[in-house]
């Protein structure tokens, strides 16, 4: 048996990469490693590492059986194990989802990762993030200096996971399986992985894995597209009274603002051959909507300042170079801004790493064009005084105006 190795035992990884390894056939295993919480694991041993992944798409359900652990661990608990099994010769392969909060040179999986890859002593591996990083493998490898025998690929992966729950266990109960961690998820799933390896793996191109060395290009798509999109959403959503997403993207208001804003990402893209750009706008809004799902705007909105750095930036100074600030670039930070603002009634309670920094310079700031260009300058470098003009005036807009304002605002800076 050759295995495979993954940090981050969480759902995405058992509704995407686990379920394309185990399409991919072969002799292949995979040993799950969660970082601290002991329930996913706890429950997967007590069910013989078994589960199910239910796809949701309207009333339709399909529960599929996913067999393709041979293991699953607690790095906090069992750190020795872990790096252990990088180390063992029959590991070919590490895959990881650690959010982006994990690529940090002190992060604690990182190490555990570096430890086991150095006593590899050069034998051959691959690598792969599996997180929502641009040119995820080269951070990767630069965070990971001077290892032999070692490959970093970078990747794009594309599936939407909510967060289970008791009626996800009863899904799976009525169609026979006990399982007290099933994943839900949407039917669409997309994995485009760069080919460079430096040792065996599963044929993930028969599972449907495309193989490209373009991955920036699927990235950037994905990234600003759906990504960036998805934040609008959650955070007007909230602002809004919406608990889902779907709720979101079938209030008018939002919806103009969420299209306008993929207008401004789309400028912006070099899409690769063989993406028709409408159709994949046009998927995503089916996507958005699809309310059995049950994506929360809690969900979506949690980690803004990780993830906004990601989606804002490279867009936005394109624009700026072109000589236009990005009106709904600007409400999206705007949006986010009033949603970490004390006080603001929201649809659920989003959490973020940098909430009390952030509120700490909401408190201080005298106005909000004061505010928008320190906490701009702050979460996201600089961006130039236009672009956290906008962005405070957009955020004024909201305070006295509402939603209805703000977009109404950005919208008729589109239009002159």
């Amino acid at each position: 048996m050759t295995r495979i190795v993954h940090l981050g035992l969480g759902s995405f990884h058992r509704a995407h990469q686990a379920v394309y390894t185990a399409a991919a056939g072969g002799d292949w295993s995979i040993t799950g490693v969660a970082h601290r919480s002991r329930r996913v694991v706890d429950a997967l041993r007590a069910q013989q590492l078994h589960y199910t992944v239910l796809t949701v798409d309207g009333e339709r359900v399909e529960v599929e059986p996913v067999d393709v652990l041979d293991d699953a661990l607690v790095a906090a608990d069992e750190p020795d194990t872990v790096v252990a099994r990088i180390a063992d010769p029959a590991t070919t392969v590490v895959t990881l989802t650690i959010t982006e909060a994990g690529y940090t040179a002190d992060g604690a999986m990182l190490a555990l990762l570096r430890d086991g890859l150095a006593r590899r002593r050069g034998a051959p591996i691959t690598v792969i993030s599996c997180d929502n990083l641009a040119d995820n493998g080269g951070v990767l490898r630069g965070l990971l200096p001077g290892l032999d025998g070692v490959a970093f690929p970078s990747t794009m992966v594309d599936r939407i996971v909510p967060r289970t729950t008791d009626e996800h266990v009863r899904l799976a109960r009525e169609a026979g399986f006990e399982d007290a961690v099933p994943v839900p998820a949407e039917p669409f799933r997309q994995w485009v992985l760069q080919p460079q390896f430096a040792s065996a793996h599963p044929d993930w191109a028969r599972a449907g894995v495309t193989l490209t060395d373009d991955v920036a290009a699927w990235e950037a798509v994905k990234v600003r597209l759906l990504n960036g999109t998805h934040s609008l959403l959650a955070y007007l959503g909230l602002l809004r009274g919406h608990e889902l997403i779907a709720d979101a993207i079938d209030d008018v208001v939002i919806r103009r603002a969420a299209d306008a804003l993929g207008d401004e990402y789309q400028a912006t893209l070099r899409v690769p051959a063989g993406l028709d750009v409408t159709a994949y706008r046009a998927q995503l809004r089916r996507r958005f909507g699809n309310r059995a799902l049950g994506h929360r705007t809690e969900q979506v909105g949690s980690d803004g300042s990780l993830k906004l750095v990601q989606r804002i930036p490279a867009p936005v100074r394109w624009h700026l170079d072109r000589g236009s600030v990005p009106p709904l670039l600007a409400l999206s930070v705007a949006a986010f801004l009033r949603c970490r603002t004390p006080g603001v009634e929201l649809a659920g309670s989003p959490g973020d790493p940098r909430a009390a920094e952030i509120a700490a310079l909401i408190g201080r700031a005298h106005d909000e064009r004061e505010l928008a260009r320190t906490a701009v300058t702050r979460l996201f470098g600089e961006l130039g005084p236009s672009f956290a003009d906008r962005v405070g005036d957009l955020l004024r807009a909201l305070r006295t105006g509402g939603t209805d304002d703000a977009v109404a605002e950005a919208l008729g800076t589109v239009r002159t």
